[in-house]
């Protein structure tokens, strides 16, 4: 079950028009802060960020079904599952395989949810996609943050093109 200040979260970031990925994020970060707390363990980040995605279907954030091909159909089924356990969100959840889960990540490594594993992750996933594709995805994100938030973006933008510079 997601925190309460997890699902506000996410609730303000739909009522700002985020996108749902978005809103899906910060349950992605609360499983990380579990798996860093050391409540449980994951695999990979990728499980960790799996978990998450769920979690949010669950919650009733908007996340659609991966396309066909993209992933596994057992990865479809169940995603398209967790978005429909988000359309009743009274049904019951079984206590033996919940507490069955938490028992088998409880066996997993907390390396999963480390930095330079997230920070593999990241860089394996940018670079699957074109830097057209990144281009837009900066730009929408740039639309929906406060002039604050741009403010703070922007300096860290140069930071990194500094440290860029710098490293070549």
């Amino acid at each position: 079950m997601p925190e309460k200040k997890t699902i506000e979260r996410a609730e303000r970031d739909k009522r700002e028009g985020k996108a749902p990925t978005t809103q899906a994020g910060e349950f992605v970060r609360e499983e990380i802060e579990h798996i860093r707390e050391g409540r449980h363990g994951a695999r990979s980040p990728e499980q960790a960020i799996a978990i998450g995605l769920s979690k949010a279907r669950r919650a009733g954030v908007d996340l659609p079904v991966p396309k066909k091909g993209t992933v596994s159909e057992k990865t479809r089924r169940s995603a398209q599952q967790a978005l429909e356990a988000g359309d009743k969100p009274a049904a019951k959840v079984s206590r033996k395989r919940s507490r069955a889960t938490i028992g088998a990540l409880q066996h997993e490594s907390q390396a999963a949810a480390s930095r330079p594993a997230l920070a593999r992750h990241a860089k394996a996933a940018s670079k699957e996609r074109t830097a057209a594709e990144r281009s837009a995805a900066a730009r929408k994100a740039a639309r929906t943050k406060s002039p604050a938030e741009r403010s703070h973006a922007a300096r860290k933008a140069a930071r990194t093109r500094a440290a860029h510079k710098a490293g070549k």
